[in-house]
């Protein structure tokens, strides 16, 4: 009796103090995997993989983010695992610091005309980038949803999701200060890699994280249990696939059409605008930023609404905004140009509020779809197959767009289709999990806990 008192007096604590420390940690995190697709859309197609022709340049540049997608489900099945076994923490204080070094080493690769091996190397790095965010996502959202209160379990975990505009901030800041105190060719002989070089921050956060932040309730409950009654327990990946395929499925199919209009919108458009508008660099990233601003405060409301109204009406109402304002988005964008910005203003900044509904409930959405034995592990491996999609996005959009501006429409047809299957999707999971309140919910991962532990 007296342990439970002393746990309802300190959650409010520990449940702030996790939010923050998830906040915290993702934001770096995310700013070290955006600030590589910047540097990508900006430098890399000139320092790294220079041709004759623009298409194949970019095309290159942004492969080599795409194989940071690819490794990011790796990174997720390996924090899965050990996550699911030996604790939230852990996972996510490793994951920082392989972010953290992987990143600041990016900074130190020499251009291609120094050292041939250079495209490998930064390869290496940027699939080092993938497993370290693919790790980190599950352990942020895990360690804010496990330690908040079942009813506030939407807003708590929307604070792990502010990583991705944070993020995006910060580094469109750093690109920001670079491209109007340092004249072009400084910038890019050496002036981009001073923004991987400030991802050594993160060792300092990691080792507060490993220092101050407890082990979730939930998972102590789970390892007292099994000590209680030993046995052997298999793979927590094998598990999820084992039982649980369709979830999984359904729920990387319904994330990405998020992942997909983030990365065209924050990375595509950049690339677009100021290869094919002549729109200067500093405008596109000033108003990329203003947007990611403003979606800020807009993430944990929606994850308050959902706490209000259930996490599936609300991720859903964000699949549907952003299917519909696919199309308009891009045709708004392509009809920019240097002296008339406002449309591609008007473009980002009602695309960042339509991805907030969704970008805000993903995390404790996807994480009250499994029971606690693998919900690290199913939770990472949902959102991180769907990375994969993403990533390919830029890359999608220089092959759709083909050198032609005029085929901006493309992109948002492209849009549009990753949004519908996005609602088939959450349509899928809706008829499995009925009910879209956080009670129902609860209510369904207390049985599943139960079906488990017998």
């Amino acid at each position: 009796m007296t342990n439970n008192t002393e746990s309802a007096v300190e959650r409010p604590g520990r449940s702030r103090r996790a939010s923050f420390a998830a906040a915290i940690s993702t934001s770096l995190e995310w700013y070290d995997f955006f600030i590589y697709a910047t540097a990508a859309a900006l430098v890399f197609n000139s320092t790294f993989f220079a041709t004759d022709s623009e298409v194949v340049a970019a095309m290159s540049s942004f492969a080599t983010v795409a194989v940071g997608f690819i490794a990011r489900p790796i990174g997720g099945l390996l924090a899965g695992h050990f996550g699911d076994r030996y604790g939230r923490k852990p996972v996510l204080v490793a994951a920082v610091v392989l972010m953290a070094v992987a990143t600041s080493l990016v900074g130190f690769v020499p251009n291609t005309n120094v050292v041939w091996l250079a495209p490998a190397i930064l390869v290496t790095l940027r699939i080092c980038q993938g497993l370290a965010v693919g790790a980190q996502w599950g352990g942020a959202v895990l360690l804010a949803t496990e330690n908040a209160p079942a009813d506030r379990r939407g807003l708590f975990g929307s604070f792990a999701q502010l990583g991705v505009p944070i993020g995006v901030v910060l580094g469109n800041i750093v690109f920001l200060v670079l491209t109007a105190t340092l004249a072009a060719d400084s910038f890019l002989s050496w002036g981009w890699r001073i923004p991987f070089w400030i991802s050594l921050v993160m060792l300092p956060v990691a080792f507060l994280i490993h220092r101050y932040l407890e082990e979730t309730p939930e998972f102590k409950a789970l390892a007292e249990k099994l000590a209680e009654s030993p046995v052997v327990r298999k793979s927590p990946i094998l598990e999820v696939l084992k039982k649980n395929p369709g979830t999984v499925l359904a729920a990387a199919g319904a994330n990405a059409i998020g992942v997909i209009f983030f990365y065209t919108m924050i990375t595509g458009s950049v690339q677009f605008a100021t290869t094919y508008l002549e729109i200067p660099r500093s405008t596109v990233l000033t108003y990329i930023l203003i947007a990611c601003a403003i979606q800020i405060p807009l993430v944990p409301l929606a994850g308050y609404l959902s706490d209000l109204y259930g996490r599936k009406l609300v991720f859903g109402l964000g699949t549907a905004a952003m299917m519909l304002w696919g199309i308009p988005m891009w045709l708004m964008i392509g009809g920019s140009s240097p002296d008339t910005i406002w449309p591609f203003a008007v473009a980002v900044i009602v695309g960042v509020v339509a991805m907030s509904l969704q970008t805000g409930t993903q995390g404790t959405l996807f994480a009250e779809l499994f029971p606690p034995e693998i919900r690290f592990s199913g939770a990472s491996l949902g959102y991180q197959i769907s990375a994969i999609i993403g990533g390919f996005a830029p890359m999608i959009m220089v092959m759709l767009i083909n050198g032609n501006p005029d085929n901006a429409w493309k992109v948002g047809s492209f849009l549009a289709a990753a949004g519908a299957i996005g609602l088939i999707c959450l349509y899928v999971i809706i008829r499995r999990y009925s009910g879209t309140s956080p009670t129902v919910a609860s209510a369904r991962v207390e049985t599943a806990n139960a079906q488990y532990a017998s």
